[in-house]
């Protein structure tokens, strides 16, 4: 009987430790490395209820422009930016599941997220229609609202390709600021004035600087 030299025998035992963890990887597919993925790094931001919302909704419009596609990772929230990626775990079953911001709701005061259908089969909430959730931002977090729960305004002025003619036109209007943003894979520079949890508040600035020369309208912040 042969035997493997001591070199050749490590060699060995490592191919099949690395085969061992790539067949691993591969099987577990999408939505289990999803739901197997750690929560002990991120930080909580919401708890609260989920829904979820389907076929009365497949084809039209989000809020972000896209169009609704029930069966894809998505979900609408009140206040983060569009893209925003969150996991969302399922406190009844501790199942999770990373969806992107491209919507805007619910509507419902008691709820905190409406999943796409998708997203609720990946955590087995569309018999029960909600659950309790715990959601966790994990990818697009520049742009993040201080109060979660409360949508935010700003006034918008102006909208370039060009950072320089919109550090042109912020350099006009004091307490003004420029923020870059990226739509539909296009970088554009954003003049906005001001933070303002009340939309009337901001709409009352935005008539002051129109009284000044400077025209823009109230925007929901995130909805880019």
């Amino acid at each position: 009987m042969n035997r493997l030299s001591l070199p050749a025998f490590l060699l060995a035992i490592l191919f099949l430790l690395n085969a061992c963890g790539v067949t691993n990887r591969m099987g577990s597919g999408t939505s289990d490395s999803i739901s197997s993925r750690s929560t002990k790094d991120i930080s909580a931001i919401e708890t609260g209820v989920a829904s979820w919302y389907g076929p009365d909704f497949h084809g039209r419009q989000t809020a972000n422009g896209e169009k609704y596609d029930m069966n894809g990772l998505t979900a609408a929230h009140r206040t983060l930016p569009f893209n925003t990626q969150v996991l969302v775990e399922n406190l009844d079953n501790g199942k999770s599941i990373q969806v992107r911001i491209n919507d805007r709701g619910p509507f419902a005061k008691d709820r905190i997220i409406d999943l796409s259908k998708g997203a609720a089969e990946k955590v087995e909430m569309i018999g029960p229609g909600t659950a309790r959730v715990r959601i966790y931002v994990v990818g697009g977090t520049e742009n993040l609202p201080e109060n979660i729960k409360k949508a935010q305004y700003t006034v918008q002025l102006g909208s370039y390709n060009d950072r320089a003619a919109a550090e042109k036109k912020s350099d006009e209007i004091r307490s003004s600021y420029v923020e870059e943003v990226t739509v539909k894979g296009e970088k554009y520079y954003r003049v906005y004035f001001g933070d303002f949890y009340n939309p009337a508040i901001a709409l009352e600035a935005q008539q002051r600087l129109e009284g000044l020369g400077h025209k823009g309208f109230v925007k929901q912040k995130g909805n880019d």
